[in-house]
């Protein structure tokens, strides 16, 4: 059920603004490893704390 809801999620922003994903996209590729492993950490925590906050 996490992983349907997170697709529904991650599909809203291309099916409503296209041009802004993709503009975001290539930002996102021309961002360093670091940077992008930044991002996924800040994500995963944000997420486990959500997790903590809702049990």
């Amino acid at each position: 059920m996490a992983f349907a809801l997170m697709l529904v999620l991650e599909g809203l922003l291309p099916f409503l603004m296209p041009g802004a994903w993709r503009d975001a996209f290539r930002k996102l590729t021309e961002i360093s490893d670091s940077q992008i492993r930044f991002i996924g950490l800040t994500s995963m925590l944000a997420g486990l704390l959500i997790l903590y906050l809702v049990r």
